[in-house]
């Protein structure tokens, strides 16, 4: 999970030339329905062993297709999907998506229109998980997983500080700003550091700040290309995310996926993480720990970040029958979609799967996780903001993450929003 997410908050450039934005390309190749049998070549980027599960049950059910999984390298699948289907590549039938970058895929006309299936997967899933799949009034893939934060605590830091830990119930959510006032506290009393958001730099992360202190995503207008990173709650939330490192709250030092670490070894008193973190922690912290709802701005609202992986089918496939069957399995039953999370730490989409599945993940991590389950299926249905669906999505995400470990590392938040606001609208000349 931990590549999962870096995966989705650090995108190739080679996704950028896009083939249309106010609706979808020409498919590139007709390719076939086929009969409703034989192979489905299915490509992401996980390891062969994650998928087996779902592939052996579908199998089962389904004793006339089978289904050859291949796996390209995190940090080589977003570019290397994009040149196969340019080329009009008829050997992947079902492939991963990576969620905000549907609107583009769907765009260059690589993506079936799955609409047809439009009712069945409003009722499956969550709002925010069936919206992220839409492009021009159309569904072109099916979520599988999806994700959520929340805030971590090291019960022993805080009780040594005499802080009361915060409540695991949503309706007494800390603020960020008494978040930080009990990071520092737990400073004064010898914790190394107060906080620590574990995709530190990634706007998968910090949207939910943005947007709680008042700002927008940073992507509007009916062609959702046009930017603004520069209102009043961008600077805000910046500001107060520039600080929480010039302060000391935050360590400037560590980034990316080394950020768990960072907990496990007691080194922060509270740390903001997903759900994978709970079997993490449950395996490597050998004290006492807690969970709590991820803050909000004082005043602001309420948000949590969501989104992970969703399939689709290849436009040029020539076995689109079968590939929607897999597919079908995989995303709207239940027991296949349960079935794709059973080799790892991830949270199922289909709502019926992930209520069967939290009160495992809550089970792991023993008294410290209790509650863990009742909670995440709040932030989905009550919380959960999803990155907002544009042709421009990669080109912003870049630039922005960009300027997010800028302001991290001393930039001026107003000019370094400015720059990247102006470094966006460049980027975006070339789609409208």
């Amino acid at each position: 999970m931990k590549h999962r997410l870096a995966l989705v908050t650090t995108v190739t450039a080679s996704l950028l030339v896009v083939a249309g934005c106010s609706s979808p390309a020409a498919a590139p190749s007709a390719g076939s329905d086929g009969d409703g049998t034989g192979t489905v070549q299915f490509l992401g980027p996980e390891d062969p062993k994650t998928f087996a599960p779902v592939i052996d049950a579908f199998e089962a059910k389904n004793p006339d297709i089978t289904v050859e999984y291949t796996q390209v390298p995190f940090d080589q699948y977003a570019s290397t999907l994009q040149q196969r289907l340019a080329a009009e590549d008829d050997t992947i039938d079902v492939f991963a998506v990576d969620q905000p970058n549907l609107a583009q895929i769907a765009a260059q006309g690589f993506l079936v229109d799955l609409s047809d299936l439009k009712e069945q997967a409003r009722q499956t899933t969550s709002p925010a998980q069936y919206e992220i799949n839409l492009y021009d009034d159309k569904m072109y893939a099916l979520s599988v997983w999806n994700s959520t934060q929340m805030l971590f605590y090291n019960k022993d830091i805080l009780d040594r500080a005499g802080i009361a830990a915060p409540p695991i119930d949503p309706a007494q959510r800390w603020t960020w700003e008494e978040t930080a006032d009990a990071g520092r506290q737990a400073q004064a009393a010898g914790a190394e550091s107060g906080l620590l958001l574990e995709q530190v730099e990634a706007y998968y992360q910090l949207q939910p700040l943005i947007e709680s202190a008042g700002g927008g995503s940073g992507i509007s207008g009916d062609d959702m290309l046009t930017v603004n990173v520069t209102d009043a709650g961008w600077q805000k939330a910046m500001q107060w995310y520039a600080d929480s490192f010039a302060s000391g709250l935050s360590p400037r030092g560590v980034g990316g996926f080394q950020t768990s670490a960072v907990f496990t070894d007691q080194k922060v008193a509270f740390f903001v993480g997903g759900p994978w973190d709970v079997g993490g922690f449950a395996a490597n912290a050998k004290f006492a720990w807690g969970i709590a709802p991820q803050p909000y701005f004082a005043g602001g609202k309420q948000v949590t970040p969501t989104g992970s992986w969703s399939w689709g089918i290849n436009t040029a496939s020539k076995n689109k029958a079968a590939a929607q069957k897999f597919l079908e399995f995989a995303a709207l039953d239940a027991a296949g979609n349960l079935a794709t999370t059973e080799a790892t730490t991830i949270i199922p989409a289909n709502t019926e799967a992930a209520a069967q599945y939290l009160p495992q993940l809550e089970a792991l991590g023993g008294a410290n996780s209790a509650g863990v389950a009742d909670l995440i299926t709040h932030e989905i249905t009550d919380t959960a903001v999803a990155r907002p669906t544009s042709v421009g999505y990669v080109q912003f995400e870049s630039l922005i993450n960009k300027a997010f470990g800028d302001i991290r590392n001393g930039a001026a938040v107003s000019d370094r929003l400015s720059q990247a606001q102006s470094q966006i609208e460049d980027a975006w000349k070339q789609l409208r």
